[in-house]
C-alpha cells in the first residue's frame, strides 16, 4: 500500500453506548498509511470504544467506518483478559496468530525477541509481573503480523529499560499506528500528529505535530472563540436595550423591535460553541487514621526473582509517619508480589504495627468488586457509611451521578483508577501501598495526586517508574530489589 493511501477513515461517525452516553457525533478524521499518531482525551471519552470500531468489534450507530481493502489490523489493549490469565505463553500467543500451526513457535521466538523478552513458556501468564505481561500484550500484537497497529497505553507498567526498547522500536516500524498513552514526552519522541476525542463536543479533532503543539493551538482557538462570542454579546446586549426602548413607544417603533429581537436570535445563534478543555480532578488529601505512632511497618527480608527463581535477601527498612519509600528493580524482580504480601501482611519478612488501615492501590486494580457500582464500591469502604460526604468526594474525582449506578467493570480503565484513589480518601490508611498509581490516569490528574501524596501524614511504600512523579510525590528512603 503506497504511503499516502488512506488506511483509515471515519466519515460523520455517531456512537453511543447502550445507556445512551453520546460518544461520537458526527466525527470524520482520516489517515495515511504507514502515519503514527496518539489518540489522547479525557478518562472516559471513548478511546478503547474507537479502537474497537476500528477492528470491526464495535459497529456504529451512522455513518461510515473505511478501512482500506486488504488491510488487517491489530491491537495491544491495555490489560490481558482475565480469562486468559491461567493460559501460558505459547497456548495465549496462539491466540492471536493467523498462521499455519507448523510457523507458530517460529514466530513466538521472533516476537518475544522483538519485545525483548525471555520468560518460561510453561507458566500461566498470571505469574508474570505487570511489566512482563505489557511486553506479551505487545507480542500478541505484532504476532499477528496486521497492516495497522493499535496500542493502548503501551508503556503502563514498563521499566525504563521496557519503555525505552518499546520508543526504539516504534521509532523503526514503518507501518500505521495509533498509540493511545497518557505519556506526553512518550508520544513526542516519534508520532506524526495528534487525533483528539473531545468528551464534550463528541468530535475527533486531528492535529499535526505533538502533544505541547496541540494545547497551544487550542488554547488559542479558545481564546479566539472567546473574543467572537464576547463581541457577540457586547452586541446583544445593547440590541435587547434598544429593543425594549423602541418596544415602549409603540406604533411603528414596534416593527423596529421585532426586527432587532430577530437580529439578537440570529447573533444567539451564531455564537460559537466554545470547545471545552479536558476537566481536572479536584485537589484533595487522603486523611490518615487517627492516634498513629511508631513504627508503621518494618521490612527485614524480601523475596526476589533471579533467574525465575525466587530469592531470599536481607534488607533493613523502618516506616514511620511521614516517611516514603520507594520500591525498585527492573520488571519481573518481584515489586508487586512484594506489595500484595505486605498488603495481605502475610510475608515472614515485614511486620506491619497492629490496627493499622492498610490502602492498597493496585495496578491491576483487582482490589475492586468489578460486579459493583461505583456507589456500593466508595459507601462500602467507609467506617461511617456517610452518603453525602461519599458524593462529595466522588464528585471531586469526576465521579458524577452519571456514573455511580455503574458497574466497576463497564468504567474506563483510568475511571477505575480514579475510583480506586476515591476509596483512599475515604478510607482514612494509616499506611498507603502504591503499585504504579499513574497507569491509566490522565497525565492532567498527575500533579493533583502528587501533591495529595506528598502531604499524606501516614506512611507510605510506592513503585512506579515515572520519575517526574516521584519527584513531586518526595521520596525519603529507596528499596532497589535489583542490587
Amino acid at each position: 500500500m503506497a504511503k499516502n493511501d488512506i488506511a483509515i477513515r471515519f466519515s460523520d461517525v455517531d456512537f453511543k453506548y447502550e445507556n445512551g452516553r453520546v460518544i461520537l457525533d458526527e466525527a470524520s478524521f482520516s489517515l495515511r498509511s504507514g502515519m503514527k499518531v496518539a489518540l489522547m482525551g479525557q478518562n472516559g471519552a471513548g478511546k478503547t470504544s474507537l479502537f474497537n470500531m476500528i477492528m470491526g468489534v464495535t459497529n456504529p450507530d451512522a455513518g461510515n467506518i473505511f478501512i482500506a481493502d486488504g488491510q488487517t489490523v491489530a491491537c495491544a489493549q491495555q490489560v490481558i483478559p482475565r480469562e486468559q490469565l491461567t493460559l501460558n505463553i505459547r497456548d495465549f500467543l496462539a491466540k492471536y496468530f493467523k498462521g499455519e500451526d507448523y510457523e507458530l513457535d517460529k514466530q513466538i521466538k521472533e516476537v518475544m525477541t522483538a519485545v525483548n523478552i525471555t520468560l518460561p513458556m510453561d507458566k500461566p501468564i498470571s505469574a508474570f509481573s505487570g511489566g512482563q505481561q505489557a511486553r506479551l500484550l505487545l507480542a500478541s500484537a505484532l504476532i499477528q503480523d496486521a497492516d495497522i497497529l493499535l496500542l493502548d497505553e503501551p508503556t503502563n507498567n514498563l521499566d525504563d529499560e521496557g519503555v525505552g526498547h518499546l520508543l526504539t522500536f516504534l521509532m523503526m516500524y514503518e507501518k500505521t499506528c495509533v498509540i493511545i498513552s497518557h505519556d506526553a514526552d512518550f508520544l513526542n519522541m516519534f508520532t506524526d500528529g495528534v487525533l483528539y476525542l473531545d468528551i464534550f463536543t463528541h468530535q475527533i479533532n486531528q492535529y499535526v505535530g505533538d502533544y505541547y503543539v496541540v494545547v497551544e493551538n487550542i488554547k488559542a482557538q479558545i481564546e479566539k472563540e472567546n473574543m467572537k462570542n464576547a463581541q457577540f454579546e457586547k452586541k446583544i446586549r445593547d440590541n435587547k436595550e434598544k429593543m425594549n426602548y423602541f418596544a415602549n413607544k409603540g406604533g411603528k417603533m414596534r416593527l423596529v423591535a421585532k426586527k432587532m429581537r430577530d437580529e439578537i436570535t440570529q447573533m444567539e445563534t451564531d455564537k460559537v460553541n466554545v470547545r471545552q478543555e479536558d476537566k481536572t480532578i479536584r485537589d484533595f488529601t487522603i486523611p490518615v487514621q487517627e492516634n498513629l505512632v511508631g513504627d508503621i511497618i518494618t521490612i527485614t527480608s524480601v523475596t526476589v526473582m533471579k533467574n525465575n527463581e525466587p530469592t531470599k535477601r536481607a534488607v533493613n527498612v523502618v516506616l514511620k509517619k511521614k516517611e516514603h519509600l520507594l520500591l525498585k528493580g527492573p520488571n519481573g524482580i518481584g515489586k508487586t508480589t512484594l506489595l500484595e504480601q505486605l498488603a495481605k501482611s502475610n510475608t515472614a519478612g515485614a511486620k506491619i504495627l497492629d490496627d493499622v488501615q492498610v490502602g492498597y492501590y493496585r495496578q491491576d486494580f483487582s482490589t475492586l468488586n468489578f460486579d459493583d457500582t461505583v456507589f456500593d464500591a466508595l459507601l462500602n469502604v467507609m467506617k461511617i457509611q456517610e452518603e453525602e460526604k461519599m458524593r462529595s468526594v466522588a464528585s471531586s474525582f469526576l465521579l458524577s451521578s452519571d456514573v455511580m449506578d455503574a458497574k466497576i467493570g463497564d468504567l474506563s480503565e483510568g475511571q477505575k483508577g480514579l475510583v480506586a484513589f476515591a476509596q483512599l480518601v475515604l478510607l482514612q490508611p494509616g499506611l498507603l501501598i502504591l503499585d504504579e498509581p499513574t497507569n491509566h490516569i490522565n497525565f492532567r490528574h498527575i500533579p493533583v495526586i502528587a501533591e495529595a501524596l506528598k502531604t499524606y501524614e501516614g506512611a507510605m511504600i510506592v513503585v512506579s517508574h515515572v520519575q517526574s512523579f516521584l519527584d513531586q510525590i518526595g521520596i525519603n528512603e529507596e528499596l532497589d530489589l535489583g542490587k
